[in-house]
């Protein structure tokens, strides 16, 4: 589920909590950056559990009306759409969802039913969601786009979600809008979900004897700190009249990483690393930090390169 550039944002993340609490407890540090990666995966499944469970108030709303004392054409002739949306179903009814669901506790209940009700009021108010429902279009990948148009244009905004999971976690708060952006990535490829398949998980790795990316976020966490100093220096000695102590430490652990990854994983290609590391810049850096940070790993990969200090396996792994 979580390619590699997620993975090099938590390890980002990680170093940056680190450095600011100067702790120096290197194995702590990296047991708190698998902590909050494995806390990926239950918050993945909450948002999951939190798409079923608009889908059943909704569902709860229409038996509901259906039973007032007067009930009006509508509520006797609902619109079943939402409710029988193929998407939400499907995941519902997956088993492997269901047994995370179990396993992570996963309750709606007390503030967790104003949370659920909050959203699907503001939900059925968009102009997306009455789209939606009007459509004569009525199939698994209309039903998906719709769940995605949603919360890409919502869900960054849906405060009270998110301090219902901050009351959960504290991990919860800080990957919020990472485990949105996973689950609009998991909806975008996801072509059927049969009840018998396995939810993606963390590491693509994970069942292998050697699980490789947890083996890469630790090696990268270790590794930017043993040489956090050197390439810090680099970092000074080749900017133009700026000092150290004036590049961020957002943007100096940025290149601190980029230059880890190129000098100590032969195995990554140069241009996989430039490509990754300018991509995060453009979420972690000001505007205007962002075109120095990535004008600068240019110029450091070509002088690394020149020294000799970058060495790749195979063909083709240098090329940029």
């Amino acid at each position: 589920m979580l390619n590699r550039r997620f993975l090099r944002i938590k390890v980002l993340q990680a170093l940056y909590a680190y450095v600011e609490s100067g702790d120096t407890n290197v194995v702590g540090g990296i047991k708190n950056l698998l902590e909050s990666i494995n806390k990926l995966q239950e918050l993945f499944v909450w948002q999951l559990s939190f798409l079923v469970e608009t889908k059943r108030f909704a569902d709860d709303k229409i038996t509901d009306n259906k039973h007032k004392f007067i009930p009006t054409y509508d509520d006797l002739h609902p619109n079943m759409k939402y409710v029988e949306n193929r998407v939400i179903n499907a995941i519902e009814n997956n088993k492997d969802f269901q047994r995370k669901e179990a396993a992570y506790c996963i309750n709606w209940g007390g503030m967790g039913s104003e949370v659920v009700k909050n959203y699907y009021n503001i939900m059925r108010d968009t102009e997306e969601y009455k789209a939606y429902m009007a459509d004569d279009v009525d199939n698994w990948d209309h039903d998906k786009k719709f769940l995605a148009t949603m919360i890409e244009a919502y869900y960054a905004d849906l405060e009270v979600l998110q301090d219902f999971y901050e009351e959960k976690s504290i991990y919860f708060c800080d990957d919020y809008h990472l485990v949105s952006s996973m689950l609009l990535k998991y909806l975008s490829e996801l072509k059927k979900l049969d009840v018998d398949t396995k939810l993606p998980t963390i590491y693509k790795t994970e069942n292998d004897e050697v699980n490789v990316d947890e083996e890469f976020v630790k090696k990268l966490f270790r590794e930017t700190l043993r040489n956090a100093d050197d390439f810090a220096r680099l970092i000074a000695g080749n900017t133009n009249n700026w000092e150290k102590e004036r590049i961020c430490v957002m943007d100096m652990l940025i290149m601190q990483m980029a230059l880890t990854e190129l000098v100590c994983f032969s195995e990554i290609p140069v241009k996989v690393t430039m490509n990754e590391y300018i991509e995060i810049s453009k979420y972690f850096s000001t505007p205007k930090s962002k075109n120095f940070v990535n004008g600068l790993l240019d110029r450091l990969q070509k002088k690394l390169t020149e020294e000799g200090r970058i060495e790749k396996k195979g063909l083709g792994m240098l090329d940029k």
